[in-house]
């Protein structure tokens, strides 16, 4: 039985509907009573009803609007908050898929629940009083429908799951996958499954059970070892912002099997700012045609792979600095390729923090993945691979503390020797040295009333000290034109803002979030430009200009 917020009765009125479209009203009531799905009603609830006409057909649909009834309905929350992965499926291993036809017909409403479900049929001109029904069963609308039909059903498959404990069973509201080693052994957990289900009142689907490869599930085809998106064509010329948010939503369903990146997809992302109406226009970039020119490659040429049992999980960073992004995968070496991919990892297209450094960004990544693969396959992985040299690996696992917590109580190993793959790149060198260098010494400062700012250093060969003022942006400023003047040199940078100095030992290849003030932003991407582009080393130090202290 639900739980309800208010006994008050709800009616809303029905609106009218043209004479095309009450014949198809009449006609779906006079085929759900003849199902026994909805029956006559006296009730003070009602909800109103449309039809909508199927696609390329003359059948019709109904629906009920229940945005009111849902709003006095406490929610009972996902019971299965994602998909199953279809990576997951062990290579070779044969499978059946079951679809159940029209599950929430098959599940009763409480009879104390059922008549709050009702509608009316009106008829033209009010010739006649309207005809008033109530759902028996879960409708279409319901805000708690699917949580109750998941949960329904897996209650159902219980017995199956705990019978065949070799057999892998997804379970995804109405269509289930069965996958097992042995065909013998699936055969059986099928035609149980069938009849366990028939058993409980759902009807299957039996011209659509799917026992050959391809077999086609959740919108992906499963072949014998690899994966592909069941649809190979998106949208590509949305022209409002609803159709924006469709075609986004089709690429996010395949990106994390195809290895769609964020910074792929930015130039779309970008068009989703501004005017929120989803009917408001939106013209492409080149950069968005662009962009979905390469999201139409991915779906017509890359893959991904069921696992294979024996071989371990791994785990490797990729991209380019700051845009990194990681791959959950496994190594065959008795292939031609030897890549096997399983799932792509991705960071929040929208960073937290102004400025993200790429050792953070790899932790996130880290953590994501290992949080990932538990879920998925209940174990750590044998071997995380970083995108840098061994120097590099051994400092940061003694002084960044985002890396310590993102590895730790990891076991496995730390490599920086990444397989040799065609799709593997490495991270740039950094060149920010962490003790100062014997070279030029540049200080500056600036002021915030006067918004000057002002950097000076002593020539090493005349030992003469040389200012240069400007009246820019007070201490960012300032260190920007010391990247710019000395791009060529080491030098040391001392800076008595303690602010600029931790954005300026960040910007190596660090992944910036949009400020409002745009002065701010542009000398914040000016100066990570600059860094992450350096050749000569650099060493930044703070030190506060407002104390007695000799010499400062």
């Amino acid at each position: 039985q639900l739980t309800w917020k208010s006994q008050e009765p709800i009616w809303s009125e029905q609106w009218p509907l043209s004479k095309i479209k009450l014949r198809a009203l009449q006609n779906i009531v006079e085929e759900q009573l003849a199902k026994g799905h909805i029956e006559e009603t006296t009730g003070t609830w009602n909800s109103p009803v449309f039809v909508l006409q199927k696609p390329g057909t003359d059948r019709w649909r109904l629906l009920l609007d229940l945005r009111k009834i849902n709003e006095v309905i406490e929610d009972m929350g996902p019971l299965q908050p994602g998909l199953p992965l279809p990576s997951m499926l062990p290579r070779d291993w044969t499978l059946a898929i079951i679809d159940i036809k029209d599950c929430f017909f098959s599940i009763s409403l409480h009879p104390q629940d059922a008549p709050r479900f009702a509608f009316s049929v009106p008829s033209l001109n009010k010739q006649a009083p309207l005809k008033r029904y109530h759902w028996r069963y879960l409708p279409q609308g319901f805000k708690n429908s699917p949580t109750i039909c998941q949960w329904y059903v897996a209650h159902v498959l219980s017995p199956i799951r705990t019978q065949f404990p070799d057999a892998i069973i997804y379970h995804y509201v109405d269509d289930i996958l069965v996958c097992a080693s042995d065909k013998a052994y699936l055969d059986s957990a099928v035609k149980q499954t069938i009849e366990t289900i028939e058993k409980a009142g759902f009807e299957i689907r039996n011209d659509k059970i799917q026992y050959t490869n391809p077999w086609t599930y959740l919108g992906f085809q499963i072949r014998e070892r690899t994966i592909v998106p069941q649809q190979l064509t998106i949208r590509d010329d949305p022209r409002t912002l609803r159709d924006l948010h469709s075609l986004c939503g089709s690429i996010n369903w395949v990106r994390s099997l195809l290895g769609i990146t964020s910074e792929d997809l930015a130039p779309l992302f970008n068009l989703l700012r501004g005017n929120e109406d989803l009917d408001s226009t939106r013209t492409l970039t080149p950069e968005a045609r662009d962009a979905i020119t390469e999201v139409q490659e991915a779906l017509s040429s890359r893959r991904a792979h069921r696992f294979e049992p024996s071989l371990p999980f791994q785990f490797v960073i990729l991209g380019e600095a700051p845009r990194f992004h990681g791959l959950i995968f496994q190594w065959d070496t008795q292939l031609r390729d030897p890549l096997l991919i399983l799932e792509w990892i991705f960071t929040s297209s929208h960073p937290t923090k102004t400025i993200t450094t790429f050792q953070e960004i790899m932790a996130q990544l880290i953590k994501k993945a290992r949080a990932r693969l538990c879920s998925l396959a209940g174990c750590e992985f044998t071997c995380i691979y970083l995108p840098m040299t061994g120097g590099d690996l051994d400092n940061l696992l003694q002084t960044n503390k985002n890396l310590q917590y993102a590895l730790d109580s990891y076991t496995g190993q730390i490599s920086v020797h990444i397989p040799k793959h065609k799709l593997f790149k490495t991270t740039p060198k950094l060149v920010q040295s962490r003790t100062p260098l014997k070279s030029l010494t540049v200080f500056t400062d600036g002021s915030g009333s006067s918004q000057k700012s002002v950097i000076t250093w002593k020539d090493p060969k005349t030992q003469n000290w040389d200012p240069n003022g400007s009246s820019q942006i007070a201490e960012l400023a300032a260190v920007v034109q010391a990247f710019e003047k000395f791009k060529d040199e080491p030098f040391n940078l001392v800076s008595d803002s303690a602010y600029v100095t931790g954005i300026s030992m960040r910007a190596e290849h660090a992944l910036l979030k949009e400020v409002s003030n745009p002065r701010l932003h542009q000398l914040i991407a000016a100066l990570t430009h600059l860094i992450s582009h350096r050749k000569q080393p650099y060493h930044i130090m703070h030190v506060s200009s407002h104390t007695n202290l000799p010499g400062i």
